[in-house]
């Protein structure tokens, strides 16, 4: 039984290991540290990971998604936590050791998230809250970003100094989402419907309802390389199509909800061609996912 058992998933991932694995090996302090790279690619990601840091240990399974590659890494873990982690990352600042020490301490928190910013420096917003019709329709209309009273408005927690304190939240990115293993024991692993995006909502949904709390907590920084999906169409449809999904399974309303998701990549494909603001692979991306919300075809799987 070890402190944390980190997760790696793999897809075509290979050339990100070394930042990500000997980064959070050097910031892992006094804890006991298992990592296990699943790897549901075709790159050679399992063998090189083996090779270039002993101890190291890789599965390899077919690609049914996120989730359902990071069930098969919990299927191998022993220890007390599970860091989900991605492998386009590289712990910048603090120690995964005075991570483990804040869950300590609260045992009623069943999942953390860390603070996580961009390559140029800038914050990636990571705390979240719950999808709704409401907090859809701010985000279509721009309303998350007015001062004050829009703070609140939309799904991401925008506000900076929130990311500098132990800040209570909905859910938090993949990314990163150090976990209780006895908390993911009571409420189950991820949903494998979910092929991608939108698999942590619904875990930290049922966390949460299980009586589990959710933190963002400030003792680690990592840099996330991530690749902006609303500028891939492919995968902006994909971002649209989960979102169904967890309106389908948990919200009340998800006509609504799906009616306001419709209109938010309208208004998206409409400003895209703006004078000014013309942007044509954000404009393709929007109209892949409206056509998505509409016809409610998945473009993966």
């Amino acid at each position: 039984m070890t402190d944390v058992c980190a997760i790696v998933v793999s897809h075509e991932g290979r050339d990100w290991l070394d930042g990500a694995i000997g980064t959070l090996i050097e910031h892992s302090s006094d804890i006991s540290l298992d990592v296990v790279v699943v790897d549901n690619g075709s790159d050679g990601a399992a063998e090189y990971a083996e090779r270039r840091f002993p101890g190291v240990r890789a599965i390899r399974c077919p690609n049914h998604g996120f989730g359902h590659a990071n069930n098969r890494g919990l299927e191998a873990a022993q220890s007390r936590y599970v860091l989900f982690l991605n492998p386009d990352t590289e712990v910048v600042e603090g120690e995964l050791g005075a991570l483990v020490a804040a869950l300590d301490a609260r045992p009623e928190v069943g999942l953390a998230g860390a603070r996580q910013v961009r390559p140029d420096g800038s914050l990636a917003p990571s705390i979240r809250r719950f999808p709704s019709p409401t907090r859809m329709l701010a985000e279509a209309l721009g309303a998350e970003r007015v001062p004050l009273a829009g703070a609140r408005l939309g799904e991401r927690e925008l506000v900076e100094r929130n990311y500098e304190r132990v800040t209570a939240c909905d859910w938090t990115s993949g990314s990163f989402m150090l976990a209780r293993a006895t908390a993911l024991a009571e409420v189950g692993w991820f949903d494998e419907r979910f092929f991608l995006f939108s698999e942590e909502t619904d875990l930290c949904w049922r966390l949460k309802r299980g009586g589990w709390e959710v933190l963002h907590l400030p003792e680690l920084t990592i840099l996330h390389h991530e690749q902006e999906h609303w500028t891939n169409a492919r995968l902006e449809a994909q971002s649209a199509y989960a979102r169904l999904q967890f309106a389908r399974k948990n919200l009340r309303r998800p006509a609504l909800y799906r009616a306001v998701l419709a209109l938010r990549y309208w208004v998206r494909w409409v400003s895209y061609a703006v004078p000014g603001r013309r942007e044509p692979r954000r404009r393709a991306a929007a109209a892949a996912a409206l056509r998505t919300v509409l016809t409610g075809r998945p473009p993966f799987g």
